[in-house]
């Protein structure tokens, strides 16, 4: 096996509630917002059950081989070179949707809202040396990173909810219902490609290299849950605090949320702070990304380690985070008419027909 370390269920559970909410802490609820105005937390709320069965999927899938990665899944199920075909047709697609995507909203974040005169080369090429520096020293420092930052993760969390809770307005979560459910199922699947599809990527690293496969399926629906209702909680602040027609006007609005923050008229001012929150899930997005793609590098070209490839894609990344997107309105046209599509396919479609070969073959073998 090419990652020769081993995580805990605990540290899985960490891992997948970062990478649930990664960037879409920062992006869901104008995304959500523009679809189903102020009935978006109510396609959260669906959005969550819905993700919950797409774990199931993803257990039932890493459960065919418990030892194998996705990527040794594929040339078991669809033989050595159409599985080879298809893990690098996977990758190569995800590389530019996901990492490159993550990278993107990064440095435009940084870029606009809190550092506009700083060259947006230098924020990624930064932040690269960082996940590059993680990917290197393998999964288990990731992972136990993931546990020390974790504590700070919710204490940001949790303190921005308390000092925004006093401007809510429930007034802005009313008229329920009012744009009828046509406008809650698109607002639904565009959480869903934002929050739980993307966790696809985490079968690189479940179950093969989590401890104890029974706990680790436990894990993986408690990481997914938690990270879920603290989306739905950005969501449902989002609207109640700014109102459904500023969400969706802004790019960033749990940004502008924490804009919001006035204690006394002496506690305010402290979205920088706040800021923490988005750097540590954007993070854990970006570096298991990262990681998956590396690792699926190397085993596709059979190679025994993955670590010289490291250095070469960060590089890579920097560039395409650069030219992925040419304008913010692109970015978000190529959000519902390309990505959703995407992830859809590659997120719930592919995981089902690896599943159903599967479960094919093993009763062939049984019989």
């Amino acid at each position: 096996m090419l990652e020769n370390g081993k995580i805990s269920a605990r540290q899985f559970t960490v891992l997948v509630i970062l990478y649930t909410i990664g960037s879409a802490i920062v992006v869901v609820p104008s995304a959500v917002a523009s679809f189903a105005k102020q009935d978006a937390w109510i396609a959260g709320i669906i959005g969550v059950g819905v993700g919950l069965l797409l774990i199931w999927l993803y257990n039932a899938v890493g459960n065919l081989f418990p030892h194998m990665t996705l990527i040794e899944l594929n040339e078991k199920l669809l033989g050595k070179w159409v599985g080879k075909a298809v893990s690098f047709l996977f990758i190569t697609t995800l590389f530019f949707g996901g990492p490159a995507s993550v990278l993107f909203y990064l440095g435009n974040f940084i870029t606009t809202q809190v550092m506009p005169e700083t060259p947006i080369e230098a924020i990624n090429i930064l932040f690269v040396i960082i996940v590059v520096m993680g990917v290197r020293l393998g999964l288990e420092t990731l992972a136990r990173s993931a546990e020390i930052l974790f504590p700070w993760f919710l204490i940001l969390f949790v303190s921005l909810v308390i000092f925004v809770s006093p401007q809510i307005k429930v007034e802005n979560l009313q008229p329920m219902l009012e744009t009828g459910i046509k406008s809650i199922l698109p607002a639904t699947l565009s959480f869903l490609s934002i929050v739980f599809l993307p966790l696809i990527v985490l079968l690189m690293i479940f179950p093969a290299y989590v401890n104890k496969s029974k706990e680790s399926k436990k894990a993986f629906f408690i990481g997914g849950l938690i990270g879920g209702l603290v989306m739905i909680i950005i969501i449902a602040l989002s609207i109640s605090v700014l109102g459904a027609d500023l969400t969706v006007r802004q790019i960033y609005p749990s940004y502008a949320l924490a804009k919001k923050i006035n204690v006394g008229n002496f506690l305010q001012r402290i979205e920088a702070i706040m800021a923490g929150l988005w750097f540590i899930s954007l993070y854990f997005r970006l570096v298991l990304y990262f990681y998956a793609i590396v690792l699926a590098l190397a085993q596709i070209f059979n190679l025994k380690d993955y670590r010289p490839l490291v250095l070469p894609l960060g590089m890579i990344l920097v560039v395409a985070s650069l030219a992925i997107y040419p304008n913010v309105v692109y970015t978000q046209t190529w959000d519902i008419t390309t990505w959703i599509p995407y992830i859809l396919t590659v997120g719930a479609f592919y995981p089902l027909l690896l599943l159903a070969i599967g479960l094919f073959r093993k009763k062939s073998n049984s019989d």
